[in-house]
C-alpha cells in the first residue's frame, strides 16, 4: 500500500472524498504514476496534483482511473460533481491555476460559481432567503458559462476587468441578500412582540386564578438509538444498512449516527450519538483504522465499513 501524503487541511471534505477513492484506486490498480499516466493519457505530473488534492481531476480521468481501478463509474462521477462544486466554491473570486504543461492532455480545472445564501430568519424571512439564494446560483452559472469559449470547466483564466466585473456583482447579490435576511428578521421580530403584547393587554388583571401555558421549550439537538444486534455475521446499529457509503467530516445523517454506534460498539468514543460528523467522531473513526491496518485519514468508506460491521 502506497504511503501517501497528508492532503492539505484546508481542502474541502468534498474534495477529500474524491482524492481518498482515486488514491484507494490507483493502490488496488498497482500501477506507478507513470504507468498511470500510459493508460490515462494525463501526464505524470498531472496525476501528483490530482492525488495530492492541488489540482481537481477532470470528468475523463476520473472515469479512467474508475475503469483501471474496477469500481463503478457513476458512484465516481457523482463524487467527482459534488467536488467540482465545492472547488468552485473555494476558488470563487480568484485568479485560476497555470495552464498544464505541454505536451499532456489538457485538463479540466475548476468551475466558478459563488457561495450560496445560507440560513434563515424564521417563517417570515424563509422565503426571501431562498429566492436570493436561488439568485446567486444563477449568476454564479451565467458567470462560469461566459467565462471562456471552451466551457465551465476550461484552465484559461479570466482577465482583470471581467475578473473585476464578476467580483462586484458578486458582492451586490450577496449584500442584497444579507439586506433581505436583516428586513426579514427585523419584521419577524416586530410581529413577534406586537403579538405579545396583544396578549398581554387581553389578559384581565384581576383573573388571579387564570392559569397561564407554558411556551413550549426548543427541541435539542436529535439523536439516534444504538439498537447494536449481529446479522449474518455482520453488526447493526438499526439506523442505516449501507457498507459503502463515503462519510467525512462535516455530513450528517443516518448513516453518520449508525457508524457512530458501532464506533461505541468497537471501545471507541465518537461523543453523542447524533448523526453529527464532528471531530469526536472522527477521532474514534481514525483510532479504529489504525487498529485495523487501514488507511489513517478519518473517512470512512468501503474498508472501514467493514471494519466496523465485522
Amino acid at each position: 500500500m502506497s504511503r501517501w501524503k497528508a492532503l492539505p487541511g484546508e481542502l474541502d471534505p468534498r474534495v477529500r472524498q474524491l482524492v481518498v477513492r482515486l488514491r484507494r484506486l490507483k493502490d488496488h490498480s498497482g500501477l506507478s504514476l507513470r504507468q498511470l499516466a500510459a493508460k490515462t493519457g494525463y501526464s505524470t505530473s498531472s496525476w501528483e496534483r490530482y492525488l495530492g488534492g492541488r489540482s481537481l481531476p477532470p470528468r475523463e480521468a476520473v472515469e479512467a482511473m474508475a475503469r483501471i481501478g474496477g469500481d463503478d463509474p457513476t458512484r465516481l462521477l457523482a463524487l467527482h460533481e459534488v467536488a467540482a462544486e465545492a472547488w468552485g466554491e473555494g476558488r470563487a473570486g480568484t485568479s485560476a491555476p497555470d495552464g498544464p504543461e505541454a505536451p499532456e492532455v489538457p485538463e479540466a480545472s475548476e468551475v466558478t460559481g459563488t457561495a450560496d445564501a445560507a440560513g434563515t430568519a424564521g417563517a417570515a424571512g424563509a422565503a426571501g432567503a431562498a429566492g436570493a439564494a436561488h439568485t446567486v446560483e444563477v449568476a454564479g452559472a451565467l458567470q462560469a458559462a461566459g467565462a471562456d469559449d471552451t466551457g465551465p470547466y476550461s484552465l484559461s483564466a479570466p482577465n482583470e476587468e471581467t475578473r473585476r466585473g464578476r467580483s462586484l456583482r458578486v458582492a451586490l447579490v450577496a449584500g442584497s441578500v444579507a439586506l433581505v435576511l436583516a428586513v426579514s428578521s427585523a419584521v419577524l421580530l416586530a410581529v413577534r412582540l406586537s403579538d405579545g403584547d396583544t396578549r398581554a393587554s387581553a389578559t384581565p388583571l384581576g383573573s388571579a386564578t387564570s392559569s397561564v401555558s407554558p411556551s413550549p421549550s426548543p427541541s435539542g439537538p436529535r439523536t439516534y438509538a444504538c439498537e447494536v444486534e449481529r446479522i449474518d455475521g455482520r453488526w447493526y446499529a438499526g439506523n442505516s444498512r449501507t457498507r459503502d457509503a463515503v462519510l467525512a467530516e462535516g455530513l450528517a445523517g443516518p448513516e453518520v449516527a449508525e457508524a457512530q454506534c458501532l464506533l461505541r460498539r468497537a471501545g471507541f468514543a465518537p461523543g453523542v450519538v447524533d448523526g453529527i460528523f464532528g471531530p469526536h467522531t472522527k477521532s474514534a473513526v481514525e483510532q479504529l483504522q489504525k487498529r485495523a491496518g487501514l488507511v489513517v485519514d478519518g473517512i470512512i468508506g468501503r474498508h472501514t465499513w467493514g471494519a466496523l460491521r465485522r
